[in-house]
């Protein structure tokens, strides 16, 4: 059992940058696929980013391609996700996400372990 706990989420100016982190316990960090989602209100849930457990591949959503960064430290089993020139529509709350696997994975649905997310508001 695997359980994430994200950081790092607050209220930020349009053009600034926030930086939130995902902290996981209970498994072999190494192992495990990592991904972010958000969801805003009354929206479903969307795919951000996903790194593969290596660390070696990353994949992002089209909307933040260019503007997020995945990465991870697997000595210290965090993932993060730097994120820059934020705009008003990236206003949610970010999810992280682990699934055992070498692939990259962009489906909410593949993930096996979720974090309680953390709130990311961008004011215009």
């Amino acid at each position: 059992q695997v359980q994430l706990s994200e950081s790092g989420g607050g209220l930020v100016q349009a053009g600034g940058s926030l930086r939130l982190s995902c902290a996981a316990s209970g498994g072999t960090f190494s192992r495990y696929a990592m991904g972010w989602f958000r969801q805003a209100p009354g929206k479903e849930r969307e795919f951000v980013a996903t790194i593969s457990a290596s660390g070696s591949s990353t994949y992002y959503g089209i909307s933040v391609k260019g503007r997020f960064t995945i990465s991870r430290d697997n000595a210290n089993n965090t993932v993060f996700l730097q994120m820059n020139s934020l705009k008003p529509e990236d206003t949610a709350v970010y999810y992280c996400a682990a699934k055992i696997g070498r692939s990259l994975y962009t489906g909410g649905n593949m993930y096996d372990y979720w974090g309680q997310g953390t709130q990311v508001t961008v004011s215009s």
